[in-house]
């Protein structure tokens, strides 16, 4: 086989040259190669703000934040590669520099909602603030599941399907109903002579019945109890109900919860309160004579 004639590279670049595009083209690889795995260690390391409530979800947090530090990574490193590619062969990088940090500017005036977007995408999911799958409220107006979650992007499906797509950077607040656990604060109204020892232990039992019952023992933390008695009204008594639940498991409990307590109830003949209304009949003189 003929030796394969590289002197054509003369004429492209020096010895200098080639040694130092080189250079720059290995260490831009390793860093490359390496970089994901050193990321990915820091992160795994750090812990974050929240409890995750499974392993998984966890995993699935720290996996989309290693994503998105590496994609960063990678764009800075290979833009900055071939801005010192671009100073072997003897190109000024200033003008571009600035020519670039001018477009910078304009573009960051015109895409400044975009880029809040993506600031609060970062903390969201950086802090573990709510995750895919937990029920949320935000800016106390819009409440449902979040069905995805991206950097500039958090879409929540409501109970009647329908799905709301919420740009990051306008969330204000954000009420995650499913972190780590849920309680359920029931105020149910009572006679005003009802037997509030009779009450509290019916709510013990129908609490207690519920804890051992095994289709709904899982979901119940702590089980429904009476905590104490909680106002006088012109209709009888309010009690204060609580119980801890698991996270998302708290409607399903509270309706089982009062649909128990409503029988037992009328098993015990525990009479509940009503707003009472009093109407007032304007009297009829049948007796006037006609003028």
């Amino acid at each position: 086989m003929d030796n394969i004639d590289l002197s054509f590279l003369s004429t492209i670049f020096s010895l200098e040259q080639f040694t130092r595009l080189a250079s720059i083209l290995l260490i831009a690889l390793v860093l490359h190669l390496i970089s994901r795995k050193i990321i990915k260690f820091v992160i795994y390391r750090s812990r974050s703000a929240s409890k995750p409530a499974t392993s998984h979800e966890d995993k699935q947090r720290k996996d989309t934040l290693v994503s998105i530090a590496h994609t960063s990574f990678i764009l800075v490193l290979w833009v900055s590669v071939f801005l010192l590619i671009l100073g072997v062969f003897g190109v000024s990088v200033g003008p571009l520099l600035a020519g670039a940090g001018v477009a910078g500017v304009a573009l960051g005036f015109g895409a400044q909602t975009m880029v809040k977007d993506f600031l609060a995408g970062i903390f969201i999911i950086g802090e573990n603030q709510y995750r895919i799958g937990d029920v949320i409220r935000i800016n106390q107006t819009i409440s449902g599941r979040v069905e995805s979650l991206s950097l500039r992007m958090t879409s929540l499906r409501d109970l009647e399907g329908k799905v709301h797509y919420i740009p990051n950077g306008t969330i204000e607040v954000a009420t995650n109903m499913t972190m780590e656990y849920a309680n359920i604060e029931l105020n149910i109204g009572v006679g005003l002579h009802t037997d509030i020892d009779q009450v509290e232990q019916i709510i013990e039992k129908v609490g207690l019945d519920m804890q051992n019952d095994p289709d709904l023992s899982k979901s119940i933390i702590d089980p429904p109890h009476m905590l104490r008695l909680d106002a006088f009204t012109d209709s009888g008594l309010v009690i204060k109900i609580m119980c801890k639940t698991q996270p998302g498991d708290q409607w399903s409990i509270k309706g089982q919860f009062l649909r128990r307590l409503k029988k037992a109830f009328e098993k015990a003949n525990v009479e509940t309160s009503l707003p009472q209304v009093v109407v007032h009949q304007p009297s009829h003189h049948k007796d006037r004579k006609p003028s």
